[in-house]
């Protein structure tokens, strides 16, 4: 018997549509994702980029207390060991996104930990292939995989990660660490000039490592930083390794020239920030369902989450190369378990 929704994706997204799903009396299954190597090396582990932070303070309703005694209670035992203590700062990404998981899983949502690796749209009910080698098929799909953030792929940024490493200013640059000190942004395009002007309002420098000696961001965008007297290009460098310890975090980076292959040189910085752009989750759709320009999945209808196949919607990330913060996440998995309700009841699917 088919599914009447299933959702592919266990981010901010995901449990706001297994949520607004549940309580719609849909029985929604929510396939989270496999905890592997591989997905561990992608970043792509159940819960989603955000169970990878560490505070979170841009979060609606989570002020700066601590949660600690609450979390106690709301929290299933089992599901503690994938949460760290809680520091006290607001709420962490594992606690958040647990947190959501809960909600979904108290109002009724199952769950599968696995991956799917195939779909099939081309008839309905869809059909989904899992890594387990499962079968599921489904009235309405909602995708909601989300995207990973692109890293040069040193060892030492992902020793780092966390604590001072990071890929998204928006998110992480007001943080205490970041506060007044020397930070690093990696990247050329629109969105590192983005991050390096954002984070100049706390920072007391920015430096913004390019391995040309021409930005490729927009012109607009690249005179804007190098107007900016808080910004430094090191222009055709390369960074060759974070530098850092285990108690501070990040301490500097060293860099090396694109150039002289005999030249380096340390920045004492205290952030480090990869502005390289994401990459969509979209791998396992096999060209099913149509992408935009960027390769995330493109909504068909304004003010809609449908696809380019009736019956499949999209939330977060996975959708959204422009915003990509939890909280529009969220809003548009809640949006997607509302179109999905919605044309479940057009097409008489009780």
């Amino acid at each position: 018997m088919a599914e009447h929704v299933v959702i592919i994706g266990s981010g901010p997204a995901g449990w706001a549509a297994a949520i607004y799903t549940a309580r719609a009396s849909l029985d929604p299954l929510v396939i989270e994702g496999a905890i592997t190597e591989d997905n561990r090396l992608k970043g792509t582990l159940p819960l989603g980029q955000l169970a990878l932070t560490t505070e979170v303070e841009n979060y609606p309703g989570f002020p700066i207390a601590n949660l600690g005694a609450y979390l106690a209670g709301a929290i299933a035992p089992e599901r503690k060991q994938y949460m760290a203590d809680h520091s006290g700062h607001g709420v962490s990404g594992p606690e958040l996104m647990e947190l959501m998981r809960q909600q979904a899983v108290n109002f009724g949502t199952r769950i599968v930990t696995d991956d799917v690796i195939d779909v099939d749209f081309s008839k309905h009910p869809f059909r989904l292939t899992t890594l387990e080698g499962k079968t599921i098929e489904a009235l309405a799909v909602i995708v909601a995989t989300g995207a990973r953030a692109n890293y040069l792929g040193l060892d030492s940024e992902e020793q780092f990660k966390n604590a001072g490493v990071s890929a998204c200013a928006v998110c992480d640059g007001a943080l205490p660490r970041f506060r007044n000190k020397p930070l690093v942004v990696v990247g050329g395009g629109d969105s590192a000039m983005e991050e390096a002007g954002y984070l100049t309002k706390f920072a007391s420098k920015v430096y913004i490592v390019h391995r040309r000696d021409k930005f490729r961001a927009s012109k607009i965008m690249a005179d804007r930083a190098l107007k900016n007297p808080k910004i430094e290009p090191k222009w055709n460098t390369i960074v060759d390794e974070v530098l850092g310890n285990e108690k501070a975090g990040v301490t500097g980076v060293r860099l090396k020239s694109a150039i002289d292959p005999h030249h380096q040189e340390e920045l004492d910085v205290s952030g480090y920030f990869a502005a390289i752009g994401h990459t969509p989750n979209t791998d396992f759709l096999k060209g099913q369902l149509k992408l935009n320009e960027k390769g995330y999945i493109a909504w068909t209808t304004p003010q809609r989450t449908y696809t380019s196949v009736e019956g499949v919607f999209a939330a977060g990330d996975v959708a959204d190369d422009y915003y990509r913060q939890a909280i529009t996440a969220a809003g548009s998995g809640c949006m997607a378990a509302l179109d999905a309700e919605r044309w479940l009841a057009a097409k008489g699917f009780e």
